[in-house]
């Protein structure tokens, strides 16, 4: 099964122009190497509330992204509101695998990992994973979770249980 996943960077700068994106280069190598998916969408938002909920409502239900990966946006600066635009489009959360980022993270950086905010959620057949800003917080982030999210994947969107008919 290739997955359809999306990528949505929310950074000011990064939609200004002036910050190379390479937390979004780190999650489409491990997307592809290891999760063997494909990028289905990737865009850069600033972070705004609105703007962030309207790309991920686009990215889940126009994309039919089955897993939509976010960066940027979920420490605890003001303007950090990923995990705040997330809640407001999600219908379910998955705290499991929130809480498994931060475990693994918080072995390698205990301050990173205490500030982090990011949550995981449901939107219809896509599953909402926030990770953080930074490369290594990406990478760190979603290797605790990478060989876990086949089998919430097949869950989600329903593959789980025909398999197992």
């Amino acid at each position: 099964m290739i997955w359809k996943v999306a990528v949505l960077t929310a950074s000011d700068k990064g939609s200004r122009g002036e910050r190379e994106d390479t937390s979004a280069q780190v999650i489409r190598e491990l997307v592809e190497e290891e999760l063997g998916g494909e990028i289905v969408d990737y865009r850069i938002v600033p972070d705004e509330q609105d703007e962030i909920m309207a790309a991920l409502i686009e990215m889940a239900d126009y994309y039919e992204a089955d897993l939509l990966l976010t960066t940027g946006g979920t420490g605890l600066a003001e303007r950090d509101v990923t995990p705040e635009a997330t809640m407001g489009v999600i219908d379910r959360l998955v705290p499991g695998m929130a809480e498994a980022m931060r475990l693994h993270q918080f072995q390698k950086n205990k301050r990173a990992a205490m500030t982090s905010r990011g949550i995981c959620g449901i939107r219809g057949k896509t599953l909402i994973v926030n990770l953080p800003g930074s490369p290594k917080g990406v990478h760190e982030n979603l290797a605790a979770i990478m060989d876990d999210l086949p089998y919430a994947l097949r869950m989600i969107t329903g593959l789980e249980r025909e398999q197992s008919v």
